[in-house]
């Protein structure tokens, strides 16, 4: 019985959702108050009981001496935060607004150095290695085609030209040449991406539509 009344929740959800084919109605408005309730609602437990609860109420309840001051550091922070709510105490929100925004830029540029500039030059060079594993001329071959779109690609965002007296702006003839190859790049791999965003949203069309007809036939059948 539970699994039936699940089953018809998600089927009226999907009809809810398919209404929008209709034009903005008071149907798919309820499914999405439905669906931004849900997910708020979930965000706000996740918190509760895995930030909260064992971050913050647990150890200054239960915990030492050490990891009570520890634990007022960002109870602290969050109490100096939630002053940006008054205009009148908003400077004294400075403080924790300067450590999110510091931290979360030492994050992004950690993340993005060590986790993706390394790791591509690191890919990028790697087939040119014929004493690695794997290696070979056609690795090689690949790993050319690999370079020259990494730096075609770059070359099409180097926006700096060298300018003459009466003479418009222009970029040398080398780097020209590579913003082409790197625009050929650019044109396959957004196509690729919208081939793969379209497939999977077809995809989940046909599953919802298979669902539907799945479901009708269940309760025709009885």
């Amino acid at each position: 019985m539970q699994e039936l009344i699940w089953t018809l929740a998600a089927f009226i959800l999907t009809l809810l959702v398919f209404s929008y084919l209709f034009g903005d109605n008071l149907l798919f408005r309820i499914a999405t108050y439905i669906f931004v309730g849900v997910s708020a609602g979930y965000v706000a437990v996740t918190v509760i009981y895995q930030v909260l609860l064992p971050r913050l109420i647990l150890p200054l309840l239960q915990g030492t001496f050490i990891q009570r001051m520890l634990v007022l550091v960002p109870l602290v922070m969050a109490a100096l935060l939630l002053t940006k709510i008054s205009p009148r105490l908003s400077p004294l929100g400075k403080l924790p607004m300067a450590y999110l925004v510091g931290v979360g830029a030492a994050v992004a540029i950690g993340g993005a150095v060590f986790g993706t500039l390394l790791g591509q030059i690191g890919g990028a060079a790697r087939p040119f290695d014929l004493a690695a594993p794997g290696g070979s001329p056609g690795r090689m071959v690949e790993g050319f085609i690999v370079l020259v779109g990494t730096v075609g690609t770059l070359a099409y965002f180097q926006f700096t030209a060298s300018s003459r007296t009466a003479q418009p702006a222009r970029r040398s003839p080398v780097v020209e040449s590579l913003s082409l190859v790197g625009q050929v790049f650019i044109g396959v791999t957004l196509g690729a991406i919208f081939a793969g965003v379209y497939s999977a949203a077809l995809t989940a069309l046909m599953d919802r539509i298979q669902f539907i007809l799945t479901v009708i036939a269940q309760l025709i059948s009885g």
